[in-house]
Formats: C-alpha cells, structure tokens, sequence
C-alpha cells in the first residue's frame, strides 16, 4: 500500500519514500487544499536542490525557510506561520527521534501511544493525529494493536474521510463530499 494521491507522480513518489516528506505534507495539510499540501514536500526538495533531512530544516536559518516557503508560488497560505511549524516538527524529531522521522512510529506498544506522539507535535491536535494515525495505517502498514480505534472514525476501514481513504478522483472526491456534509453538520450546530 502506499499514497496515491491526484497530484503530480513524482510528488506522490517522494511521500512514499520519504517519511519526512510525507510529515510535512501532513503539517501543511490545513486551510489549504490537500493537494497543494502533499504537493508542497516536492516542491520544497525542488527549491533546496535535494531532499532535506529534519536536522537540516531544524537547524536550518528561520528568514531563509520563510524565504524558501514564500517564493512565488508559495508552499502554503500562510508561508511565514508554516515555515515555523515545519521547522517546529523537526526540532522535536530531533530532539526525540534522533532526526528519524520514522522514530515517531518505530517501536510504539500499541495505537494509543502512537497518537500521543503525534498528537504531541506542534501543530497536530487530536483530530489531525488521528487522520496521521490512520494515514499511517491505511496506506503505511503502520498497524501497531488498536490503531483503528485510536485513529476514531479515520480509522474506519470503508471510510472516506481524510487523505488516508484517497486512492483515486473518485474517492477525493468521497472525502471532499464527507468534508462539506460535516462542516454543513458543524455549522448547524452553531446555530
């Protein structure tokens, strides 16, 4: 199994060799199509010149990231704000997991450890851990006992709710109606 995603075939090459890659795409992956960003890790290799490591874009100087995140087309919306959390993710990837982005999943007990320590990266609340979470497992084979049910709903095996059930236009186009229904549902809620 691995991601499979309507974007450019090298983009969707990169995210399933490189955990890295596939890390910040999830870190992106918020007020802005998920498209632009799991596209945006390739783009970022691109406009380095190689593949980076998190130890690289941990210690890497903060203005020339956001320079890097800002040029034209930008890596996402807010490119300043994100450059930030990316450079956040990597600090504690190394500071935990010895810059391993794969540290984060390697030897876990079982699915709710997992989504603590995903959970416990900046910028990823409870619902994005869990989409991670199920990513991992849907399309990973990162499967330690109980990930279904900590992954909530995400985990659901004929789910179409997140980037995990993405295999095709059809199912993007599945998770974006599932979207729309729970932001409607949301809403009325609200009032």
């Amino acid at each position: 199994m691995a991601l499979s995603l309507p974007i450019d075939p090298a983009a969707n090459d990169l995210l399933n060799r490189d955990p890295l890659a596939l890390l910040v795409g999830m870190t992106l992956d918020q007020q802005i199509p998920l498209e632009k960003a799991f596209t945006s890790p390739y783009v970022l290799t691109q406009r380095l010149g190689h593949e980076p490591d998190a130890r690289e874009l941990a210690e890497h100087d903060p203005e020339a990231l956001i320079t890097v995140f800002a040029t034209p087309p930008a890596l996402h919306r807010f490119p300043k704000a994100m450059a930030t959390r990316v450079q956040e993710v990597c600090r504690v990837l190394v500071d935990r997991y010895d810059g391993d982005p794969a540290g984060l999943w390697t030897g876990v007990t079982d699915g709710r450890e997992l989504l603590a320590r995903i959970a416990d990266l900046p910028g990823f609340g409870r619902q994005k851990a869990q989409i991670f979470l199920a990513l991992l497992g849907k399309r990973y084979g990162v499967t330690p006992p109980g990930w279904r049910e900590a992954a909530g709903g995400y985990g659901d095996p004929d789910a179409y709710r997140s980037v995990a059930d993405i295999v095709d236009g059809e199912s993007l186009r599945q998770v974006r109606e599932y979207k729309k229904q729970a932001k409607a549902e949301a809403k009325a809620a609200r009032g």
